[in-house]
Parts: structure tokens; sequence; C-alpha cells
């Protein structure tokens, strides 16, 4: 992270209660217990971690809508939490749900959201690059997933906000407009903007991500660029699969202790556990035995899912 830059989102060991529950004798149960984080300028934050991990209620009380029991917030040095207009017009929000209204067209919507603004963005210009015209004649009730999150990270943007909080923007989208939105969110964060980003798919979060943090049970338990997250699971677990293509129904033979080898589908191969040159030279050992020449070979670096994964189970282990 850069300390000369002002971070527009700081969370400090924030901590919320769900509230008494019945089924627990009235007790408070408290969905946040201390999660911590920043999110710069001209970079897209993103928050991971499993249902009921605490990513929405995290995003609701940086967004004013829950006021925690614990902890700080400051969005653009304010807190977010109450009537606050000035605040609110430089802050765009998607949620997931949409929270649409279904019986409007996308188009109208959106120039009257827009209205509502003092400095909105060009909203022709955005209109055309979401492609909102090619259903803007059908109702919001009767539009896809993927066309109402279109419409819903329009309504986001309506404002040209500095700080934009996305939620699951990818989700229900086809290839063609998840590029788009990918497209989109990379000139935001050239344009300066600070993106808050929650997505479920590690592909997009890989993609996406200049900073991520990861909560669980309503804990951040690790953070990092993707590049350090990656680095720091292959250091904490050297082992790393080998994948290869090669003729189908090979008799496998029994690896040495700590591999597994196994046939993933017809002619795709893996072999887990390979964590040494002799672990290589085993394999390919057994390759000039049998005269297999494979026709690819992968050996495959840690991604942000295997190390979203590992948390996951060190928790389930705990």
């Amino acid at each position: 992270m850069v300390s000369s830059v002002t971070p527009s989102l700081i969370i400090n060991e924030l901590a919320k209660d769900l509230g008494p529950v019945p089924a627990l004798d009235n007790r408070m149960l408290r969905v946040l217990e201390s999660v911590s984080l920043k999110a710069y300028p001209g970079q897209v934050t993103t928050l991971l971690g499993a249902n009921g991990a605490g990513k929405s209620t995290t995003l609701a009380c940086a967004q004013g809508l829950l006021q925690p029991e614990g902890g700080t917030i400051e969005l653009l040095g304010q807190n977010p939490y109450g009537d606050n207009p000035e605040l609110r017009s430089r802050v765009g929000v998607m949620l997931q749900d949409g929270g649409l209204p279904p019986s409007m067209r996308p188009v109208p919507l959106l120039r009257h959201v827009a209205s509502l603004y003092r400095n909105p963005i060009d909203i022709d210009a955005l209109i055309t690059r979401l492609d909102l015209e090619s259903f803007g004649t059908r109702t919001i009730r009767r539009l896809s997933g993927g066309q109402k999150q279109r419409v819903a990270l329009a309504l986001a943007l309506a404002g040209d906000p500095e700080v934009v909080f996305l939620d699951e923007p990818s989700a229900g989208l086809d290839p063609q407009s998840r590029q788009v939105v990918f497209d989109l969110i990379a000139e935001l964060r050239d344009a300066g903007k600070a993106i808050i980003l929650t997505t479920h798919l590690m592909d997009d979060a890989q993609r996406l991500s200049d900073y991520v943090y990861i909560i669980d049970k309503g804990c951040t338990v690790a953070q990092g660029t993707v590049a350090e997250l990656t680095a720091r699971a292959a250091e904490d677990q050297d082992a790393r699969p080998i994948s290869f293509a090669a003729p189908v129904n090979l008799v496998l033979p029994e690896p040495p202790a700590g591999l597994y080898l196994s046939e993933t589908s017809a002619g795709e191969y893996r072999l887990d556990g390979v964590s040494s040159p002799d672990h290589l030279h085993w394999l390919t050992s057994w390759w000039l035995r049998e005269g297999i020449l494979p026709s690819q070979l992968n050996l495959q670096s840690r991604s942000l899912e295997d190390v979203f994964l590992e948390f996951a189970q060190k928790e389930e282990r705990a």
C-alpha cells in the first residue's frame, strides 16, 4: 500500500450484532467480530468470504445502512451512518439484489437518477457502453438477471462517484457483457475511483483485484495483493499439482508416498503433491518406460482460489 495516499475507506475492528435470537434464549448473536480494512483511490479492493462470513454486513455498515456496535468506519473522512446527503452524493452503490423499481424502464430511470446529482456522469455514453437501449423498452421486472445487473451498475455510476461499492457485479452476465463490465471497472480505477468489490467468482477476483481481504466468521483473516497471497500460500504449502494430456486409460503406477496420480477425465491426468525434483524424476521415468509423450504439460502455480479454499479448510478443521 502507498502510505502517502489517503484511504477512501477505513474500517477498524468493526463489530456488529445480529440481534437477539429466540432459538438461543434471546442471546445476542455477533455476525462481525473484528473486521479491518482500507480501500484506496485508484484501486480495486476485493472482499472474499464464504456465505455468512460477514461480507455483506461489512459493506452495509461501510455504506451507512447499518450502525455497528463496535469499531470505527471512515468513508471519505466521515462517519457514513446517518443523514449526510453530501457524502452520499460522492458514493455509488450496486447491490446484488438491486432494489430496482420493477415497473420502470431502465433508461428513464437512469436519466431520472442522474438528474438528482449536481455533476452526473455522461449518461448517454454510459447507456451506450452498457447497451441499455437494447432492452430499454421493457420494464425492469421483465429483464433477465444479467440485464438487471447492468442497470444496477449504471445507477451506481450515475452520480460520477468517488467511491463505488460493487456487490457481485458480473453475476449472471454473458461473456461479452462481462468483458464490458471488466473494462469499465478498469477505467474507473484508472480515473482514481476507489472500488470496493465482492464476488464469489475467484477468476474475476484474481483478474480485477489490486488488494484482497479474506473475511471468515466475522474477522479479517488474510490480506494482500493477489501476488502476495499466492506467494505466501506457496511458502506455507510447497506441493503443487502437475497436469498433463496423454492417451486415454493409461495403466497408472503407484506413486511414491505423498503423491496422488489420477485420470481426471478422458486423456487428462493430474499428479498432486509435487514438491521436489525427485517427484518430477519419478513422473518422467514412468513416461520413459512406457513411451509416453504428453501432448500438454502444466506445472500449476497457486491461484487465489487455492488460497481461499485453504483458509476455508483451516476454519472447518478449527
